[in-house]
């Protein structure tokens, strides 16, 4: 017996959850293939994004001193480099959901299909072959279908998840890079202002 012979036996239930499973495939394969394409371009934009937060904060660097900048500096990176962590975890849920339910929907459909084995049999009054075979078969069929679709989604998690975490890697040392630049930028600035003034003083008493 082919597949076709199977489709034909089963029911509404058994149909519904063949493109339950169907659904759940497409989602992962489709959120996982995306999540690759755009890992480079996510990366790039985050960075983006934290030298921006920056550059917003410098014109109020001014009337702070170091340790005011740093901390100011410190709570906007650490701010935007959240928002960029709830950005990547984008669908990530999504697939570790469609791992945990996929198995038991196709468990769901075996235990479906061994329901109608039995009940074949207490039509029949007999337990051969013939009454059980294609019931049975149904089942293993969910199943392998049920397997076929948690194990790739557990795989694509697991992938999205450890680039996640090296995601947040790259993000916090390009932070503190920017954070020292920063503030060596701003104390640079600090002290040629206060040499300017000193100067200014100076020439202003021998006047």
């Amino acid at each position: 017996m082919n597949f076709s012979v199977y489709w034909q036996h089963a029911d509404a239930v058994s149909k519904t959850l063949y493109f339950v499973l169907l659904a759940m495939s497409i989602t992962t394969w489709t959120i996982f293939v995306l999540r690759l394409m755009g890992t480079r371009q996510l990366k790039q934009q985050a960075y983006a994004q934290l030298s921006q937060a920056l550059s917003k904060l410098k014109a109020k660097f001014a009337p702070l001193n170091f340790e005011q900048r740093k901390a100011v500096a410190e709570q906007a990176l650490l701010r935007q480099i959240s928002a960029e962590k709830a950005n990547a975890e984008k669908g990530v849920a999504v697939l570790g959901t469609i791992a945990s339910l996929a198995p038991f929907v196709g468990l769901f459909g075996t235990v479906w299909g061994i329901f109608h084995a039995l009940v074949a049999v207490g039509k029949s009054g007999q337990a051969g072959l013939a009454q059980v075979a294609t019931p049975v078969g149904e089942a293993l069929i969910m199943t392998g279908l049920g397997l076929a679709v948690a194990i790739p989604a557990v795989l694509a998690y697991n992938i999205c998840a450890r680039a996640n975490r090296s995601l947040a890697h790259e993000l916090q040392d390009q932070a503190h890079g920017l954070l020292i630049d920063t503030m060596l930028q701003q104390d640079s600035a600090t002290q040629k202002v206060e040499v300017k003034a000193t100067s200014d003083n100076l020439v202003g008493g021998q006047a």
